[in-house]
């Protein structure tokens, strides 16, 4: 299928899967410390795919936030002296960056977020992005996908672990609350329920079409 075939899907619009680790959950006050994005694809055969997960450790603002407790599920050591973390700024251009080429690539007009439990994502990046400056943010600023509420319509299940398992989704609990991991699953979530809804969108894009007259 061409490159349209993603921007056809989704209105001109690219998903991208984001997932971010943090310092708590307010993102007003709260360190952004992880930040992991998948782009998705359609194969040849038209179902959608995940690609490769890009991911930065990110070094938290001046007077950010740090929750203990979100250290504790995350096992991010901020001040560790081997973690390759860099500015919030040059994460964001850098994953910004590549979404860009993507939307170039496919003719998609704006990148949509999608995330589990994705407000809560889109929040942190809305909030970095205002924080730093950045002045092209590729994302839509309000809407997104969220795999929390599709997996409760799908398969009955809105926990992340307990969605993967429904889908038949590989989970490892020790790799859990990584960014990259995470948005990994996420990812492979969402691609599941849109390529499990697949027929139901054919039938509805074809009874759309205007009717062939000959």
């Amino acid at each position: 299928m061409s490159g349209t075939g993603i921007a056809t899907r989704f209105r001109g619009f690219l998903p991208v899967v984001v997932d971010v680790e943090t310092g708590g959950f307010n993102h007003q006050t709260d360190a952004l410390l992880e930040i992991a994005a998948v782009l998705l694809q359609l194969d040849a055969a038209g179902n959608l795919q995940p690609g490769d997960v890009t991911r930065f450790h990110v070094q938290p603002f001046e007077g950010a936030n740090i929750e203990p407790a979100a250290l504790e599920v995350t096992g991010i050591d901020p001040t560790h002296p081997l973690r390759p973390a860099i500015a919030e700024r040059d994460a964001l251009q850098r994953v910004f960056r590549e979404v860009r080429a993507e939307i170039r690539a496919t003719d998609c007009r704006r990148a949509v977020l999608v995330g589990h439990n994705a407000q809560f994502d889109l929040n942190f990046l809305n909030q970095a992005v205002m924080r730093t400056g950045i002045k092209r943010n590729p994302f839509h600023p309000f809407s997104i996908f969220d795999t929390a509420t599709l997996a409760g319509v799908a398969f009955g299940q809105t926990v992340l672990a307990r969605a993967a398992a429904a889908a038949g989704i590989a989970w490892d609990s020790s790799s859990a609350h990584s960014a990259a991991y995470d948005a990994q699953r996420t990812a492979e979530l969402f691609c599941a329920i849109v390529n499990r809804f697949r027929p139901i969108y054919e039938e509805a894009a074809i009874q759309a079409s205007p009717a062939d007259t000959g």
